[in-house]
C-alpha cells in the first residue's frame, strides 16, 4: 500500500516518541487532530502499523545471549504444527520458514551460555524437529529497523530517495 510523506513523517514521529499523542502530532506536523487520527487509523487497518506496544529489550529482562538455530524438520507434517509447538518456548522470540540448507530459522535468547543449551535441547525435542544448528550473536551491528524503508517509499512526491542511494 502506498503511503505518502505526511504517513511518512507520521510514522517518524510516532517510532521516535510513542506517547506523542495524537493532538501534539497533529500540532507538530501542521495539520487537523482529525488528518492524524484519519491517518493513524488507516495505517493500521492496512497493515502499515502493526502495533503501539513497547519495544522490549530480552538482554535487559535478563536474556544476554541471542542465537540463530537453523531447523530441519522432518518433511511429513509441515511447518505450522512445528511453529505453534515452537511458539509455547518463550525464549523463541522469532521464527521464519526459509529455503537453503535449513527448513526454520528461530531466533532465540537466553540468560547464559549453559541456559542456552537448555532452550536447544527443548526446541530439538519439539516433534518434527529433526536437527538443529545454532550460531550465537556476539553484537547487533544493525538492530531491526524499519523507519529507511519508511523513507524510501513516503519521500517527497511519494518517490523516496533516487534508486541506488540509501535514504537519508
Amino acid at each position: 500500500m502506498p503511503i505518502d510523506e505526511l504517513d511518512g513523517q507520521l510514522i517518524e514521529l510516532f517510532a521516535a516518541e510513542p506517547r506523542v499523542g495524537v493532538l501534539e502530532a497533529s500540532r507538530r506536523l501542521g495539520v487537523a487532530r482529525g488528518t492524524v487520527q484519519a491517518r493513524l487509523d488507516r495505517l493500521a487497518r492496512d497493515g502499515v502499523i502493526a502495533g503501539h506496544g513497547p519495544e522490549i529489550d530480552p538482554a535487559a529482562l535478563g536474556y544476554g545471549v541471542t542465537a540463530f538455530v537453523t531447523l530441519q524438520l522432518r518433511q511429513a507434517g509441515g511447518h505450522d504444527p512445528v511453529a505453534a509447538r515452537l511458539a509455547q518456548v518463550p525464549e523463541v522470540i522469532e521464527a521464519h520458514t526459509i529455503t537453503g540448507p535449513g527448513d526454520m530459522l528461530c531466533r532465540i535468547v537466553a540468560r547464559s551460555n549453559t541456559d542456552l543449551q537448555r532452550v536447544i535441547d527443548v526446541i530439538v525435542d519439539v516433534a518434527g524437529v529433526e536437527r538443529a544448528s545454532s550460531v550465537i550473536s556476539l553484537a547487533n551491528q544493525i538492530p531491526y529497523r524499519t523507519l529507511p524503508l519508511v523513507r524510501a517509499v513516503s519521500g517527497p512526491a511519494g518517490d523516496g530517495p533516487p534508486r541506488g542511494r540509501p535514504p537519508r
